[in-house]
């Protein structure tokens, strides 16, 4: 009667066990999901901003008679780049951008100019808002796979830290990758 009360009790802790586990591993597919779902929305916006920079081309070589305007454009187009580095080229094109759009009054007078300015600004505030979401998704996970008991179930897995959206690398020499 012993040995079968002592089974049963093995049994119920392994079961409960086997629940915590399966519980915590559905908790880092959601995350996934998550995160895979707000970088696919991060990549719309960033592919839209650059076709937008890649409209405004034609429009800035037109009005300034400049030449290789926006050269960085010309070069993401031949790269196959993640969002974090597709998304500092881009902060880099939109710098560019501006000065042309501050140095030349005509392309202030120019209305395809004036729309593609409109909606890189609302690229903008979609891209800060989406990437704020990013990182508190982030955050979440971060914190799920650090914390114990949970950071077993992320060894067992294979899941890793994952980055914030500015993919950062604090460990390394680099200081110029902060945007202010």
């Amino acid at each position: 009667m012993d040995i079968l009360i002592y089974s049963l009790i093995v049994f119920i802790i392994i079961c409960l066990i086997l629940i915590w586990v399966i519980s915590t591993y559905n908790k880092f597919q959601s995350f996934i999901i998550r995160i895979n779902e707000s970088e696919a929305s991060i990549d719309t916006t960033l592919r839209k901003r650059f076709d937008l920079l890649n409209k405004s081309i034609g429009i800035i070589e037109e009005n300034t008679k400049e030449k290789n305007v926006l050269e960085i454009i010309g070069k993401i187009r031949s790269k196959k780049l993640s969002n974090f580095d597709l998304d500092r080229q881009l902060y880099d094109a939109i710098n560019e951008y501006t000065r042309y759009k501050e140095k030349y009054n005509d392309l202030k007078n120019n209305t395809d100019f004036l729309k593609i300015d409109i909606e890189l600004n609302e690229t903008e505030s979609e891209i800060v808002a989406l990437r704020k979401y990013y990182n508190d998704i982030i955050t979440d996970y971060n914190k799920l796979a650090k914390s114990f008991p949970s950071n077993l179930v992320r060894i067992m897995c294979k899941y890793k830290k994952k980055p914030y959206f500015d993919g950062k690398n604090m460990d390394d020499d680099i200081t110029n990758d902060f945007k202010l």
